[in-house]
């Protein structure tokens, strides 16, 4: 499998490198982990979390904790001081922001984390499909703007079809964290009507996806590509649990993918992607991400102390490290946004 990447570094093994970090090393990690729950059943509330608590070191956190050299790898400019404070200034204004809505209004604010992180895991599979895989099937904005709500969906909504109990109990136990879970309008999406519906509209929303790149496009290879991963994800999402199913996900799939794009901006990763050395560019990458990872974990510290139905249980640290990246994901979109139209994502 040859698939051209389009990035500063542009040679055969670097390619070939790119394309088994973003594409055979997350099909590989979500393969057996849905393999061993068939095989093996359902693992404990316990075990599910294992994923998150590896991603505060692994690959997960440290995704976004390069941010401040985000623009400056973009634009080809050395790293400086000036982006350090304007992405801190932002991270400062927006984290902080929606940090105060948890505290105000924390069923909006979960509904928005929702709404948010579909967005965002959305639109970080356009670019590993754009420029690893060559996606010529999405060469209209409307294809993109589908592909986005359809790949997001993935991991926001389907699990909310297959197992609403612990959709719901994640859902509790992060407004727990404020006041107590009062659902509304809200509570009909865990009927099974609100659910049937809900499925429904995502199949429908699926074949029309694949069906309009489908007709349009002058590639069958990356469009059976792309619906491949849309069949295999939603296996996925349907099978394994979701506590499970998204700590794998937000670590193997979305966090390795978007490194991928950054170490592909980064010209000492990228030098070592042309190596082969796919240890040596993530060793980079872990290099440079280290220290706001580590200033990162003041912001759990400063929800743990200030969030007042904090308990220091499983679930409690779980919905505290949820909140959390929450706070942290809103800053990092407006990052990833601002990138996808440097590099023309939404271009056609």
């Amino acid at each position: 499998m040859t698939w051209p990447v389009v990035a500063k570094h542009r040679s055969a093994q670097t390619s070939k490198t790119a394309i088994q970090l973003a594409f055979w090393l997350p099909w590989v990690a979500l393969g057996v982990t849905m393999a061993a729950v068939v095989i093996g059943g359902t693992p404990s509330r316990e075990i599910q979390l294992l994923p998150f608590a590896a991603s505060v070191v692994l690959f997960g956190l440290p995704h976004g904790a390069v941010d401040h050299l985000t623009p400056p790898w973009a634009r080809d400019e050395p790293p400086s001081w000036r982006w350090f404070g304007i992405v801190g200034g932002l991270y400062f204004v927006v984290g902080l922001a929606y940090g105060v809505v948890w505290f105000l209004a924390p069923l909006a604010a979960f509904v928005f984390f929702i709404l948010l992180t579909w967005f965002h895991w959305g639109q970080g599979e356009l670019y590993p499909l754009l420029r690893v895989a060559n996606a010529r099937h999405l060469g209209s904005r409307a294809s993109r703007i589908l592909t986005l709500v359809v790949r997001g969906s993935l991991p926001m909504v389907v699990p909310l079809v297959a197992f609403p109990g612990e959709y719901r109990w994640v859902a509790e136990q992060l407004i727990g964290l404020f006041a107590t879970p009062e659902w509304g309008v809200f509570a009909v999406v865990f009927t099974p009507a609100g659910r049937t519906a809900v499925a429904a509209g995502l199949g429908v929303l699926f074949v029309f996806s694949l069906a309009v790149s489908y007709l349009h496009t002058p590639s069958r290879r990356s469009w059976s590509i792309d619906a491949g991963e849309v069949v295999f994800l939603s296996l996925f999402f349907l099978t394994v649990p979701p506590l499970l199913a998204v700590g794998i996900y937000f670590c193997f799939w979305h966090a390795m993918r978007h490194i991928v794009r950054l170490m592909l901006l980064d010209e000492t990763a990228a030098a070592r992607l042309a190596e082969g050395s796919m240890g040596g560019a993530l060793g980079r990458f872990g290099w440079v991400a280290a220290p706001l990872t580590v200033v990162s974990l003041g912001v759990f510290v400063a929800l743990g102390l200030t969030a007042p139905a904090f308990s220091a249980d499983y679930s409690g640290v779980f919905a505290l490290y949820l909140v959390g990246i929450a706070v942290m994901t809103a800053p990092h979109v407006v990052i990833v946004t601002w990138l996808d139209l440097e590099e023309s994502i939404w271009t056609v």
